[in-house]
């Protein structure tokens, strides 16, 4: 039987698992969103492009699951593509959609035209460092193969985003059906599980060790090895400190956990690695920037050091290790308990006294913030954070409160449409953290959630200034304020104008009536906190 391409792409769609499609329509794409019309993949309307990329991955890294976004040619496309880049950063899988002027048309200056013929923008092209997979369809007859690598590419345990851009006239055209039957089924993307002798080794390394120390990183998420972590952790006594995107891994109130590892954290983890460890071990964490504290020379000087990741390209990258372990993580973390449990337990080492964490005076209102979301949600919640330094130090996440940075490129913007994203497709309640300065770019999205009536908390820093610009220029160019500060709009309005709550905290009195007083599961809300621009998180800026 043969159908319209528009339709097998929505079925493509449908195969692959994706339940949720996040965009825009425009004419160059309005075959595909006209079969939509009938499929049980339920379409989002954004306000922006670069929403519905950002929302695609909010719902991945809440779902784990392929998600999709949909735009048409020349500008639709391009809109979408700091999100994308975003998505390729965190690997996330992510089928794109674009539409593209008809082939017939291709050079001749069609309106939106796209193709990289006489003169016009290459839209693919534009996409060719930040997609794992891209392919401009222009004829039929290769369709099938190009479907069966893109769901291959989407499914692999190395995935990224997946681009199909599709002229308006072959959308249109007829292909039989029976080009799905050779499309894998649908699924989540799951690492394969092994066993590994190295883990012997690892096991032997941490009995002989006065004081181990474990990194846990994203990877950890990805292998599904929090519970088998945590049986590691309980029974050696062994202290662990996650990255950044990995914060909430561990649940941060426990004796044994150290907090997070990073330059913009409080500093508790590095100094009682470089005090205390003497073997640090890696697991799943790629000792970026952030978590390296620019790669300082001090936090594995005398130590020994093992990595265990899936992602061959992670080893041995940056430091050389005394045991690199290719392999999934849980499997490696398993095969240590089961060497341990056949003997090689030796003595248990004491934890090294660590100080508390430091609440500065400036700073007891966000504390109290994050003291008393961790206490009124004690089932748990999801929070996607583009502030990251606030909620680094002062937030006690753990498996139930789970916790997305805004890592990636690092894109200001992200926190409002990925919570929506993740909102989708997860019944909890739901916190957006940013800045004024990232609201402005994309409050626009709340909308979305009241067009679809997602419920979702924004927590936005209000000091009228793009804050870590202001600190640099503090710090490093002699207070010399440039671009940095602006006007902000009375938020209270601008609120009301939305039909949302809204929350102005500026002591702890306005904390506790917040959490008295709101609707933060059900409703929607603008939750702005009052900060002093001259008042800056101490870390360090070192560029």
């Amino acid at each position: 039987m043969k159908i319209a391409v528009s339709e097998l792409i929505v079925r493509f769609m449908e195969r692959l698992g994706i339940g949720q499609v996040f965009g825009m329509p425009g004419a160059h794409i309005l075959p595909v969103y006209d079969r939509l019309y009938d499929s049980p993949i339920k379409s989002v309307l954004v306000k922006h492009e670069q929403g519905a990329s950002f929302m695609a991955c909010g719902y991945t890294r809440a779902s784990g699951r392929i998600s999709a976004c949909i735009a048409t040619a020349g500008p639709g496309a391009t809109n979408l593509i700091t999100g994308i880049a975003n998505a390729y950063a965190e690997k996330l899988p992510i089928l794109i959609v674009t539409g593209e002027t008809s082939t017939f048309i291709f050079g001749k200056g069609g309106l939106q035209e796209s193709s990289g013929e006489g003169g016009t923008i290459d839209q693919v092209a534009l996409f060719r460092d930040i997609t794992r997979y891209r392919k401009s369809v222009e004829r039929t007859d290769y369709l099938a193969q190009v479907l069966k690598q893109a769901a291959k590419v989407l499914r692999d345990s190395s995935t990224g985003p997946v681009l199909l851009s599709i002229p308006y006239n072959v959308q249109k055209e007829l292909v039989e059906e029976s080009i799905l039957d050779d499309i894998p089924c649908a699924g989540n993307v799951q690492p394969v599980c092994s066993r590994y002798a190295a883990a012997a080794d690892l096991a032997r390394m941490i009995v002989t060790a006065q004081h181990p120390v474990i990194v846990a990183g994203h990877g950890c998420f990805l292998s599904a090895a929090q519970d088998v972590l945590q049986r590691l952790s309980t029974q050696r006594n062994l202290p662990v400190a996650t990255t950044l995107k990995a914060k909430g891994l561990v649940d941060e109130s426990s004796p044994l956990a150290l907090g997070c590892l990073g330059v913009t954290s409080d500093g508790r983890a590095f100094r009682h690695i470089v005090d205390h460890a003497d073997l640090v071990i890696f697991l799943g964490a790629g000792f970026n920037e952030r978590t390296s504290y620019l790669w300082d020379a001090r936090l594995l000087a005398g130590k020994r050091v093992v990595q265990v990741d899936h992602d061959d390209s992670q080893l041995e990258k940056v430091f050389k290790a005394d045991l690199a372990i290719r392999g999934d993580i849980r499997a490696v973390l398993e095969g240590v308990l089961q060497s341990l449990d056949g003997g090689g337990s030796g003595c248990i080492p004491s934890l090294p006294p660590r100080a508390p964490a430091e609440v500065l005076p400036h700073f007891t209102v966000i504390a109290r913030f994050f003291a008393g979301l961790v206490a009124h949600f004690p089932q748990g919640t999801q929070i996607f954070d583009d502030n990251i330094i606030l909620a680094q130090t002062y937030l006690k996440a753990s498996p139930q409160h789970r916790y997305y940075p805004n890592t990636g490129i690092s894109s200001l913007g992200y926190a409002i449409p990925a919570a929506i994203g993740a909102r989708c497709i997860e019944d909890v309640p739901t916190f957006a953290i940013l800045g004024d300065g990232g609201f402005q770019m994309c409050c626009m999205e709340l909308m979305t959630a009241v067009n679809y009536g997602l419920p979702l908390n924004v927590v936005m820093i209000n000091n009228g200034t793009l804050g870590l610009i202001r600190k640099n220029q503090f710090q490093l160019y002699q207070e010399r304020y440039i671009d940095c500060d602006f006007v902000n709009p009375d938020y209270a309005l601008l609120a009301r104008s939305f039909g949302i709550g809204h929350w102005r905290i500026e002591t702890g009195d306005d904390v506790d009536r917040l959490f008295t007083e709101a609707d933060l599961a059900a409703g929607i809300n603008l939750i702005e906190i009052a900060w002093d621009k001259n008042v800056f998180p101490a870390y360090k800026v070192d560029r």
